[in-house]
C-alpha cells in the first residue's frame, strides 16, 4: 500500500510538520501504516481525514468536537460531508452578508463619513445600520433639507461620535426588545419614552418629524435588512417598533 512521509503530506496539504505530529499525538489524525524504510506513513483515507479535520476547523469548530465527529462509529464520509457542506453555506452567507456591510461603509465615507471602511468595521461590526439610515434617506428624500443636514452632521463625526452612536443603539435595541417580551403597550408612556428614544437616535443624522418617522418604521416592515436586523433580536420586534411608533404619532 503507498503511504506518504509527514513530511510529503505537509507539502501536499500545506499543513506543518508540527500540526501534524500535534494531530498524531492527540489522536485526531494518526498515520495508520509503516513505509518500506520503517517511517509511519499516511494512506489515502488518512489524508482524507486531514481534509475533514481542516474543513472543520475552517468553520470554527475545536479539535475535540472534530474528533467526536469523526470517530462517530455511525456516521459515513458522506454524512460527514453533507456536515460540512452545510456549514460552509452558513459560513458563506455570513461572509456575504459582512462584504455587503463593508462596501454600505466604504460608499458612507465617500459620501463624507470621516472614518475609513476599517475603522467603520471596528466599531459597527457586519451591520453598518447608521450607513443604511443614511442610504434610505438618500432615496427617499435625496437634495431635500433633511438629506443636507446628514451629509453635514457625519460629515463632522469623529470615531468617538461613531463609537457613542453604537453604544447608544445597542442600548436602544435592547430596551425595545425587553418592552417587547415584556408586554408593553403602544401608547402606553413606556412605548412612547422608546418611540422618543429611537426618534432622537433618527435626529443625529437629520431632522424627523412624525410623518419622517413613520414613514421609516413602515419600511422597516417592507425592507428585508431592517426587519432582519430587529427580528434576529426578538421576534416581532420590527411590528413592535413600528406599533410604538404609529401610536406616538396618533397620540
Amino acid at each position: 500500500m503507498d503511504a506518504k512521509t509527514v513530511g510529503a503530506v505537509a507539502t501536499l496539504t500545506g499543513v506543518s510538520v508540527r500540526t501534524l505530529h500535534h494531530y498524531d499525538h492527540i489522536g485526531l489524525v494518526v498515520p495508520s501504516v509503516r513505509t518500506s524504510a520503517g517511517y509511519r506513513g499516511y494512506t489515502d483515507a488518512d489524508i482524507e481525514r486531514l481534509h475533514l479535520v481542516l474543513v472543520y476547523r475552517s468553520v470554527g469548530l475545536g479539535l475535540d468536537d472534530i474528533r467526536t465527529l469523526l470517530d462517530d462509529a455511525g456516521a459515513d464520509v458522506l454524512e460527514h460531508l453533507h456536515r460540512q457542506y452545510e456549514l460552509l453555506l452558513e459560513q458563506a452567507d455570513r461572509l456575504e452578508h459582512t462584504i455587503k456591510a463593508v462596501e454600505e461603509m466604504m460608499n458612507a465615507h465617500r459620501s463624507g463619513i470621516q472614518l475609513t471602511a476599517e475603522e467603520q468595521v471596528e466599531i459597527f461590526g457586519t451591520t453598518a445600520f447608521s450607513e443604511e439610515y443614511a442610504t434610505e434617506a438618500a432615496d427617499r428624500w435625496g437634495g431635500t433639507e433633511a438629506w443636507k443636514q446628514s451629509q453635514q452632521r457625519v460629515a463632522n463625526y469623529t470615531k468617538q461620535d461613531w463609537i457613542d452612536v453604537k453604544a447608544e443603539g445597542d442600548a436602544l435595541l435592547a430596551a425595545l426588545a425587553q418592552a417587547k417580551r415584556q408586554g408593553v403597550t403602544p401608547g402606553s408612556a413606556q412605548a412612547n419614552e422608546l418611540a422618543d428614544r429611537h426618534r432622537a437616535s433618527i435626529e443625529r443624522f437629520y431632522d424627523c418629524d412624525e410623518e419622517m418617522h413613520l414613514c421609516l418604521a413602515q419600511m422597516y416592515l417592507s425592507d428585508e435588512r431592517f426587519t432582519r436586523y430587529y427580528d434576529d433580536v426578538e421576534p416581532g420586534l420590527t411590528q413592535f417598533v413600528h406599533d410604538i411608533i404609529a401610536a406616538r404619532g396618533a397620540g
